[in-house]
C-alpha cells in the first residue's frame, strides 16, 4: 500500500527522491526503473493500455511509495486510492527541466525506437519489449501533458509550449489538494522540509541524495547494450 504518492513529471528530482525516500523508511520506492530492471512488471500496467481501471494495490504490490512516470501520471487516481498517503510534487526550473527532458527522450524512447531488437542483448531486448507495450500508457501520460498528437519519439513541443504545461501541472495538483496532504518539493531543499512533512528524523551526518537522471539512464542503456544485464543505478533490486 502506497504511503508517498510522487505527482511531480520526470526530470525533476524523481532519482533523488526515490533513494531519499527509501533511506527514510518508506521503501521500495516505484520509478521508471523498476520496469526497466524487470521488465515483466509491465504487466501490471495491462490494465491501464485496455483501457481499464487499474487495480493499484497490484500495480503497487510490494512498494511503499512511488515517484516518476508512468507512477506520477496517475497521482490524482491514486490520491484517491490511498486517502491516507501523502503527495509530494517534485518542481524544479523550468528550463533545466525542458532541456533535461529532451535529452531523456532523447537518449531513451527515440534511442530505442531506432533499433532492431533481434540485433539486441537478452536484457537489452527485454527492456525493449516492455518499452514498447508501455508505449500506449506513456502516450497517455504526453498527451494529457501536452496534447494530442505528442508521442515519446517525437520530443516535446516548443519551450514555451512545454513550459505552459508544466506550470498547468503544478498549479493543477496544488488546487486539488490541502496543503496539509501535499508537499511541493525542490530536492535542493535538502533533507528538512521532507523529513517534517513524513514525520520522520532528518539522517544524521548524511547528506540528500543527489543523482543525476540522465546519466543513470545513460549508465543502464549503456550496460544493457555492452551485455551487462540489467542494473539499477540505484545499487539494489526489489
Amino acid at each position: 500500500m502506497l504511503k508517498v504518492i510522487g505527482a511531480g513529471f520526470p526530470r525533476t528530482g524523481t532519482s533523488s527522491m526515490k533513494a531519499a525516500l527509501e533511506r527514510l523508511g518508506f521503501g521500495p520506492c516505484y520509478h521508471m526503473y523498476e520496469i526497466m530492471t524487470h521488465p515483466e512488471q509491465v504487466d501490471r500496467w495491462a490494465s491501464i493500455v485496455s483501457g481499464e481501471s487499474p487495480d493499484w494495490d497490484q500495480v503497487f504490490d510490494g512498494y511503499q511509495s512511488a515517484q516518476d512516470w508512468p507512477a506520477s501520471g496517475f497521482w490524482r487516481e491514486q490520491a484517491a486510492a490511498y486517502p491516507e498517503a501523502k503527495v509530494i510534487l517534485t518542481v524544479r526550473d523550468p528550463q533545466r527541466w525542458y532541456t533535461s527532458m529532451q535529452n531523456l527522450l532523447a537518449n531513451g524512447p527515440r534511442r530505442l525506437q531506432n533499433m532492431d531488437p533481434s540485433a539486441l542483448p537478452p536484457a537489452a531486448a527485454k527492456v525493449f519489449g516492455a518499452m514498447r507495450k508501455m508505449g500506449p500508457v506513456m502516450a497517455k501520460l504526453g498527451q494529457d501533458a501536452f496534447g494530442q498528437g505528442w508521442s515519446p519519439v517525437g520530443g516535446l513541443p516548443e519551450e514555451e509550449v512545454a513550459i505552459e504545461a508544466y506550470h498547468r501541472h503544478v498549479a493543477t495538483v496544488q488546487a486539488s489538494l490541502p496543503a496539509s496532504r501535499l508537499l511541493v518539493f525542490d530536492v535542493r531543499e535538502g533533507w528538512a522540509p521532507l523529513c517534517e512533512f513524513l514525520d520522520v528524523e532528518v539522517p544524521a551526518d548524511e547528506p540528500f541524495p543527489h543523482l543525476n537522471d540522465s546519466e543513470s539512464m545513460q549508465r543502464m542503456l549503456e550496460g544493457m547494450m555492452a551485455g551487462d544485464g540489467l542494473h539499477s543505478p540505484f545499487g539494489q533490486s526489489h
